[in-house]
């Protein structure tokens, strides 16, 4: 079932952090031959030892060859750009990725973010609304034609898991992300600890993406295992 947790690293102002073992048995790799490309050019997304790297252009997204409903991800994660943006997309439907074009994101699914600390600001300076509908530390939300019951923190507006902690790394760092999906419950652990998440998802099943969205960001690392 639901992996044991490892690697405890204790600092002296918090609890203890606990990362996910993703070698235990059931766990295996996703590269470049697990997915395919949806609507980025052939040269937005290259793969190099195990490592994805993302130009960012255009917006677009790669999904995996294979449709999951329930399962453990793990990924990690740097953005290199300030403010640079992306996500991950679980139970993505084949409905919810035709028809895409360059410039456009899936239509369904639910969305673990993947966001640089920059974008808060770079936000602000473009808009000049107060950037308090998002945060940089793992939001996870429903996109489209998906619904999900948001667990608490909720964002002003309702549709988002806010993070419980403030975890994620600064710009260039790696960050891992452990998400777990089962029976319609989705839950995201943040450099070891769990942060958000969401219940009564729906549609429950459907393929993994990786989000390009305008700016560099590399993944490495990305592992599933298939629970019941």
């Amino acid at each position: 079932m639901v992996s044991r947790l490892l690697s405890f690293q204790a600092r002296a102002d918090e609890a203890p952090r606990a990362f996910i073992d993703a070698t235990a048995p059931g766990w295996r790799a996703l590269g470049e031959s697990d997915f395919v490309n949806v609507n980025c050019n052939e040269d937005t997304w290259t793969w190099t030892d195990g490592k994805a790297k993302c130009t960012g252009d255009p917006v677009g997204v790669i999904r995996s060859q294979d449709s999951f409903t329930n399962f453990e991800l793990v990924a990690t994660w740097r953005h290199l750009k300030s403010g640079g943006n992306s996500g991950i997309f679980v139970w993505a439907s084949d409905a919810a990725l035709e028809g895409l074009t360059p410039g456009t994101l899936p239509k369904g699914g639910i969305e673990v973010q993947v966001l640089d600390h920059g974008f808060t600001q770079q936000y602000i300076e473009e808009t000049g609304q107060p950037a308090d509908w998002f945060t940089t530390d793992g939001d996870v939300f429903p996109v489209g034609t998906a619904k999900m019951q948001p667990f608490e923190p909720i964002s002003p507006h309702g549709d988002r898991s806010f993070p419980r902690k403030k975890l994620s790394n600064k710009l260039g760092e790696w960050n891992h992300y452990y998400i777990r999906c089962l029976n319609g419950e989705i839950r995201l652990w943040v450099n070891g600890e769990e942060v958000s998440g969401g219940t009564d998802c729906t549609r429950a099943t459907g393929y993994i993406c990786l989000e390009s969205e305008g700016a560099p960001v590399e993944f490495r690392d990305i592992r599933i295992r298939v629970l019941p």
